[in-house]
């Protein structure tokens, strides 16, 4: 694997020194590509990229890639309902949202990700599937795995080690999937489980299942033999050079545009803008001193912006007025922590000076907070 680095950078060194276009040309039925970055917007954006951009009639891709901790969510999901956004944050790790559809997922250095590209008349992810797990059978005969009619990959005929996802445009498509070599499953866990309550969504659910790491099957396999099995495999199916070739997704001179797809797939308005219509019907148990009052809080929220507001809430614990201001400062804005804050610390700035109606005031507000 040492040779086959050094021989990489040769190759990336010699691609830098080479008109670019030349790199897309010289493979001729199939093309294995593997991304130096661990930014999963990057890795995003090239799949974007390929299939906006590559004839495929003439050349089919196997894009390999690996991300640094990250959550993303396909297509059409909701991720307040998916995944522990509060987690996220804490723990710094991206949400992203795909172009294709499925379910999310949870990256990290220890998740393999393959991407199959082809024309849409040769999409077939089964096949794709059956090659993964072909390869893996080469490497270690004596693995379990299996694909089975969900287009899941499954070891020891229980443990989820693959899931898939696609993309289907006119002339083009991708069947990507993930393969769970060394996770860290307690982080996977803990960030994909919801926290928040009384939300309704049209949005398409993750269907949980029970996983495992391959690599607590056998400790001996590694990544890169992993990777090098399955582009193996690949090139002998489609009749090419075994040679993963690397690429870096910065690069505008290989791929031109790249940055502004980048850009895009990392806005507010594409990962939380994109999630379809849902409600809250929530009651926020507030503790105040030494009673917890019940706060029932109603909103719809379309494109990530609240839409309707309402909060219930005992008029002798505030005046109407008060948590009025606060109901048609939301009305509009983001369903967004940061945004809130903002709105929020503009409010307390006018609020009564009052210290018993300045306390109550800003904990209703931070409860608000929590709930988003």
């Amino acid at each position: 694997m040492v040779l086959q680095s050094f021989k990489n950078c040769l190759w990336l060194s010699c691609v830098l020194r080479t008109p670019k276009a030349f790199f897309w040309s010289t493979a001729s039925g199939g093309l294995i590509i593997q991304s130096v970055s661990n930014d999963v917007y990057q890795n995003l954006a090239v799949e974007d990229w390929i299939h906006d951009h590559m004839d495929l009639e003439k050349q089919q891709v196997l894009f390999l890639w690996r991300n640094s901790p990250a959550v993303v969510i396909g297509r059409h999901q909701n991720p307040w309902q998916e995944c522990n956004l509060r987690l996220l944050r804490q723990k710094n790790i991206k949400l992203a949202r795909r172009r294709s559809g499925g379910g999310t997922v949870y990256h990290d250095l220890g998740n393999i990700n393959l991407t199959f590209f082809t024309t849409r008349k040769k999409y077939e992810r089964m096949e794709n599937l059956k090659l993964i797990v072909k390869a893996l059978k080469a490497l270690r005969p004596q693995l379990d795995v299996h694909v089975t009619d969900r287009y899941d990959i499954l070891l020891d005929r229980q443990y989820k080690i693959s899931g898939t996802a696609a993309k289907l445009g006119r002339t083009s498509a991708y069947h990507h999937c993930t393969l769970l070599c060394s996770a860290d499953k307690l982080v996977l866990s803990s960030v994909l489980k919801s926290p928040y309550k009384g939300l309704k969504s049209n949005a398409t659910p993750s269907v949980p299942a029970s996983v495992k790491n391959l690599f607590e099957e056998d400790p001996s396999l590694t990544s890169e033999m992993l990777l090098d099995a399955i582009a193996k495999e690949y090139a002998t199916q489609h009749q090419i050079d075994h040679h993963i070739n690397l690429i870096n997704p910065a690069d505008e001179t290989l791929l031109p545009g790249i940055s502004n797809k980048t850009k895009e797939l990392q806005t507010w308005e594409w990962v939380y803008g994109k999630t379809p219509k849902f409600s809250i019907n929530t009651c926020l148990n507030v503790a105040y001193k030494d009673s917890v009052l019940d706060v029932k809080v109603n909103m719809d929220v379309k494109h990530g912006r609240i839409e309707v507001c309402n909060i219930d809430l005992p008029e002798q614990w505030l005046p109407p007025g008060l948590y009025s201001e606060l109901i048609k400062s939301l009305t509009g804005s983001k369903f967004c922590p940061n945004e809130t804050t903002t709105l929020v610390t503009t409010l307390l700035r006018v609020c009564p000076q009052d210290d018993e109606l300045h306390s109550r005031w800003s904990l209703l507000c931070e409860n608000m907070i929590m709930l988003m």
